[in-house]
């Protein structure tokens, strides 16, 4: 609220989140194009995070023996479990408390359970599971009504388009009684 000077009625600001082209398709299911972007995104997270940890890794030898030093070389199938469990707890976090991940952020998405609230801890932990076990899975969107993925048909949520910067509100009972519950702000 601000006023233009003495003796005004004070003007009165409301300002959108969500993009002006958005707006049509906040809430809706979203597509394999921008879902795998998103992955993407996420999947370049991981790769950082990994190498922050190679060159701690290769920091901290140097500095335990630099006499005796040479270039740690990780096993590949332990570089792709430390990506997969990285991967997984990135997603279940991410899901868990604010419903999106980076790359959901910058693409606008979010995942949801049935209701359209955010996952629990447990819905979380399963669909992160399932993500970094099989990954193919995200294609069956192409060929699902409802544009899930083979891990969101199996547990019941959905990746929806949403720009909105809070996590969603559960819907909460009213206080008059009688008047059913209050809906969820879109």
């Amino acid at each position: 609220m601000s006023q233009v000077g003495r003796g005004t009625e004070p003007m009165h600001h409301e300002v959108d989140a969500v993009p002006r082209e958005a707006r049509g398709i906040q809430g809706l299911p979203a597509g394999i194009v921008t879902r795998t972007a998103a992955n993407t995104v996420d999947f370049a997270v991981v790769v950082c995070v990994l190498a922050a940890g190679y060159a701690t890794w290769f920091a901290a030898r140097f500095l335990i023996h630099p006499a005796h030093f040479s270039a740690p070389r990780p096993p590949y199938g332990a570089v792709l479990l430390a990506g997969g469990l990285v991967l997984f707890g990135y997603f279940s976090a991410s899901w868990a408390t604010t419903g999106r991940t980076y790359g959901d952020h910058l693409l606008g998405l979010r995942v949801v359970d049935s209701r359209g609230e955010r996952l629990r801890w447990r819905a979380a932990l399963l669909r992160a599971a399932l993500c970094v076990v099989f990954p193919i899975g995200l294609f069956w969107s192409v060929v699902s009504a409802t544009s899930r993925s083979l891990q969101d048909s199996l547990l019941r949520t959905a990746v929806v388009y949403d720009w909105a910067a809070a996590v969603p509100a559960s819907p909460q009972r009213s206080s008059t009684p009688g008047e059913g519950t209050t809906s969820r702000p879109t």
